[in-house]
């Protein structure tokens, strides 16, 4: 296996461990034993944590290495807040959503999954393509939050039914899309609670 392969797969690896709350909010993230897991040199876990830092998924601390982000009631109604800006930005014409009913195995895989679709259909059809890296960057940093969503927001299938079904018409689609995230930004504090309970 090439340098180039081996560096793609620890990148994949690590991502989908960190979006799927493997490690907890502000946990040290060791380079070394990373690699042991990753069955990996040292190079390629630190080429990977250090893309990763720059999607924010990641934080570095001079002289302490790389950290889970902390993650705070505010700094989490902030990016449910930025969520919900950026997709209505991208809001300038019809948006045809399709229903995608991926295998999961989780109720929290299921909403995460079909919640980033969702968005990424929407901001895809956005006539400024930076909408759509903003939702997809935006998702990842909340794909954590969006695992535990069914536990403490019980009809989370339904707000995405809605903002499906209102995918035609652009004012009740913004009023979907403004409704499911202020219920998020509401619940943040919870949210945070349950994210430094679970992980």
């Amino acid at each position: 296996m090439n340098s180039g392969a081996t560096s793609e797969r620890v990148y994949a690896s690590l991502k989908a461990r960190l979006l799927g709350n493997a490690f907890p909010p502000g946990s040290r993230l060791d380079p070394t034993a990373l690699a042991g897991d990753l069955a990996s040199s040292v190079t390629p876990v630190r080429d990977a944590l250090h893309l990763l830092t720059g999607e924010r998924l990641v934080d570095t601390r001079s002289g302490e290495g790389f950290h889970m982000p902390q993650i705070t009631g505010p700094g989490l109604e902030d990016l449910y807040a930025w969520s919900a800006e950026t997709l209505l930005a991208s809001l300038r014409r019809r948006v045809p959503v399709r229903r995608n009913d991926k295998n999961c195995s989780t109720p929290g895989q299921c909403i995460a999954q079909r919640t980033a679709d969702i968005f990424g259909a929407i901001a895809a059809r956005s006539t400024n393509g930076e909408h759509f890296w903003s939702v997809l960057s935006t998702g990842d940093r909340l794909h954590a939050a969006r695992l535990i969503e069914p536990e403490l927001i019980g009809d989370a299938g339904h707000e995405l039914d809605a903002i499906e079904d209102a995918s035609d018409d652009v004012p009740t689609l913004r009023k979907a899309i403004v409704t499911y995230h202020r219920r998020r930004r509401r619940a943040a504090f919870e949210i945070v609670r349950a994210l430094y309970r679970t992980a």
